[in-house]
């Protein structure tokens, strides 16, 4: 009985640390002048990743490097599918407001470098530092972007920002502050928590520890950003739902794995280059007309979109 009371207490904990988090992150933006996407690019993206990279260091060190690669490529498509397709399921994402082209084209371009570097059959030290290099580079385009919008907007508050729903302007730093700690530090306690004893729970009805890997420990993983996105979408903040999808998605190729080589090599499974790593760069494109046609994301795309996860669970179960 135990580990479903610890498991809908780990799921209590990420949808309080989510709305924290959201909350810190768009008052952060307005305090410094950042537009909330970029925030929610960094600051969110990157918080909401952290049980992806204790999972997959852990994995490393526990020499089991196929869960480490499992638990990326798995949050990837679940963040795309599962992480919008929920929240669109509750309120309609206004993507047509957002400019989120740029990043975008980053996480395809992660993506495609991710596959390319996974075809030498193992992610080594060199791998990882190609990543962690390109992982740079994002950052620093991002506080490029970051000095040019607060040069432009040095005495009013950023056009994307001051109408945000929640936003307040009056929000004493130490609050800003808590709310930040809080989400960061309830995001990776509340899904370890989850984790844990949802695997316990598989364990007792014969599941394997191979498929535990590759969908509970992947979904998992993701419900920090899909509680911080659902927080988003309720709160009408499109642009920090999609830019943590998107800013997660390239933390956690390039970051987590780039770290993850650092412990260890990663050897790549066949099946991966086979199916899963197709189908996470294919997830990726649906977002196309999201991000360049300026469609919003309704519920039926919500339907559409955890209709085509539900049935990647069954391919994998098969």
């Amino acid at each position: 009985m135990m580990p479903w009371v610890l498991s809908v207490l780990g799921l209590l904990i990420l949808l309080l640390a989510g709305d924290a988090l959201v909350k810190g992150a768009v008052n952060l933006s307005l305090r410094l002048g950042v537009p909330a996407l970029v925030v929610s690019l960094t600051i969110v993206a990157f918080g909401t990743s952290a049980p992806e990279l204790l999972v997959s260091v852990k994995a490393i060190i526990d020499n089991a490097p196929g869960i480490a690669l499992g638990n990326v490529v798995g949050s990837n498509t679940a963040n795309i599918l599962l992480v919008l397709g929920v929240p669109a399921l509750l309120a309609t994402m206004h993507s047509s407001e957002c400019n989120t082209r740029k990043t975008f084209n980053m996480m395809i371009a992660a993506s495609v470098l991710f596959i390319v570097l996974a075809f030498r059959g193992v992610f080594d030290v060199w791998s990882g530092l190609i990543l962690l290099s390109g992982l740079s580079y994002v950052l620093y385009d991002a506080y490029r972007d970051t000095k040019e919008h607060r040069a432009r907007n040095s005495e009013a508050l950023p056009d994307d920002t001051e109408d945000l729903e929640g936003a307040d302007p009056s929000m004493p730093g130490w609050r800003i502050g808590f709310f930040l700690v809080l989400g960061l530090v309830g995001l990776p306690l509340g899904a370890s928590l989850l984790v844990d004893n949802a695997s316990i729970i598989a364990r007792a009805y014969g599941v394997s520890d191979t498929v535990i890997g590759l969908t509970l420990v992947a979904i998992g993983t993701s419900l920090p950003e899909l509680a911080t996105t659902v927080m988003a979408a309720l709160r009408r903040q499109a642009d920090v739902a999609l830019g943590n999808v998107i800013g997660s998605n390239i933390f956690n190729l390039l970051g987590i794995i780039g770290i993850a080589t650092l412990i260890g090599p990663i050897e790549v499974d066949p099946e991966f280059l086979r199916f899963d790593l197709w189908v996470m760069l294919g997830v990726s494109l649906l977002l196309f007309p999201f991000v360049y046609l300026g469609w919003d994301i309704t519920r039926r795309w919500g339907v559409v979109l955890c209709a085509v996860y539900a049935a990647y669970l069954a391919a994998i179960l098969v």
